[in-house]
C-alpha cells in the first residue's frame, strides 16, 4: 500500500472518531448544564473546552462564553480544526483520497455527513442541537459499520488503527479533566455537583449501563477510573484501546513482513498496562499515569508516522 493512502485512512480513522467524541461532549455538557438537579453553570463550558483541548482556540475568537458559542465552537467552527463539522470535513478528504482502498458504503456515509453539514452555520436551539449531535453519533455508527463489513486488510487496520489512537487521546484527556480539574471550587468530593460530572463522563463514553452492570455497588469516582483504564470489558477504555492499536499494527506487520519502532512501543504499553492495577494507580497518582499516557500516545502518534512514511 501506498504510505499516502495508509496515512489517509489512519487520519480518517482518527477524525471520524474525533467528530463523534465531540458530539457527545457537547450532548453530555447540555445535560449536566441544563438537567441536572444543581445546573453546573459555565464550569461546565470551561471544562468542555479543556477536554477537547480547545481553551486557548475559543479565547482567540473573542466570543464571550456561553453555551452557545462554546456549542457553536466545537460543533461547526470552520476556524476549529478539531469541531466535529471540519472533522466530518477532513475525514472526507481523506477518504476521497483514498476512494479506491474502502467501499462505497464507507465513502457514501461520510460524504453524506460532509454535504449535511457544509452550509450549516449555527447549531440552533437546544434540541437542534441535540438533533444535529444525534446526526454525528449516527455518521460514527454507520462508518464503523461499514468498515466492520470491509475485507479485514490493510486497508481496514489502518483506519481501525486511527480510531483507537484517537480513542484512547479522548479517553485520557475527559478522565484527566474531571479528576484533577473539574470540580468547582467549594463543592464537596461526593456532592451532588461531583455525581453529576461523573454520571456526565460515563454519558460521555457511552458507559453508564455498563458501569451499573460491572459495579452493582454504585456510583464510585475510583471505579469509574478502572472501569476506563483497566477494564478490557469497556471498548473506550485506555487498556482495550492499547491493545487494539497493537493488534492492528501486528495485522499490518504480517502484511508487510516486518516491524518498526511503533510495533515495539505498542508491546511496551501492553505490558506496562497488563502490571498495573487498581492500587498502583492510585498511589502512583492517577493525574501523573493520565498525562504520561496522553504523551505516550502521541509518541505513538509520531512512530505510526514515522514507520509507515506518512510525511
Amino acid at each position: 500500500m501506498l504510505s499516502r493512502t495508509a496515512s489517509n485512512l489512519y487520519w480518517m480513522g482518527r477524525y471520524v472518531e474525533r467528530a463523534e467524541f465531540t458530539a457527545r461532549l457537547v450532548e453530555a455538557t447540555i445535560r449536566l448544564d441544563s438537567l441536572s438537579a444543581r445546573p453546573a453553570g459555565m464550569g461546565a463550558w470551561t471544562s468542555a473546552l479543556a477536554v477537547a483541548s480547545a481553551s486557548r482556540g475559543f479565547k482567540a475568537t473573542g466570543e464571550k462564553l456561553s453555551p452557545m458559542h462554546v456549542t457553536r465552537y466545537l460543533m461547526l467552527d470552520e476556524h476549529n480544526g478539531s469541531s466535529a463539522r471540519s472533522c466530518i470535513e477532513t475525514a472526507r478528504m481523506s477518504a476521497r483520497a483514498a476512494r479506491t482502498a474502502i467501499t462505497k458504503e464507507a465513502w457514501g456515509t461520510i460524504n453524506l455527513a460532509w454535504l449535511n453539514l457544509k452550509n450549516r452555520a449555527s447549531p440552533g436551539g437546544t434540541q437542534a442541537t441535540l438533533n444535529l449531535i444525534d446526526q454525528i453519533k449516527a455518521v460514527a455508527r454507520d462508518f464503523e459499520g461499514a468498515i466492520n463489513r470491509m475485507l479485514h486488510s490493510e486497508s481496514y487496520w489502518f483506519v481501525r488503527l486511527g480510531a483507537a489512537v484517537e480513542r484512547g487521546d479522548a479517553t485520557a484527556r475527559l478522565l484527566d479533566v474531571k479528576y484533577h480539574l473539574l470540580l468547582p471550587e467549594g463543592e464537596r468530593v461526593g456532592g451532588i455537583i461531583d455525581r453529576d460530572q461523573w454520571l456526565t463522563l460515563l454519558q460521555v463514553v457511552s458507559a453508564r449501563t455498563a458501569y451499573h452492570l460491572l459495579y452493582p455497588q454504585g456510583l464510585k469516582p475510583w471505579l469509574v477510573a478502572e472501569m476506563l483504564v483497566l477494564r478490557r470489558q469497556m471498548p473506550r477504555s485506555l487498556i482495550a484501546v492499547v491493545e487494539e492499536s497493537g493488534h492492528m499494527l501486528s495485522a499490518i506487520a504480517g502484511t508487510v513482513g516486518k516491524q518498526g519502532p511503533a510495533d515495539r512501543l505498542a508491546r511496551r504499553r501492553e505490558a506496562a498496562l497488563d502490571r498495573l492495577n487498581t492500587d498502583t494507580l492510585f498511589q502512583n497518582g492517577l493525574h501523573q499515569f493520565l498525562t504520561d499516557f496522553i504523551r505516550e500516545n502521541a509518541e505513538l502518534d509520531a512512530a505510526i508516522a514515522e514507520q509507515f512514511r506518512f510525511t
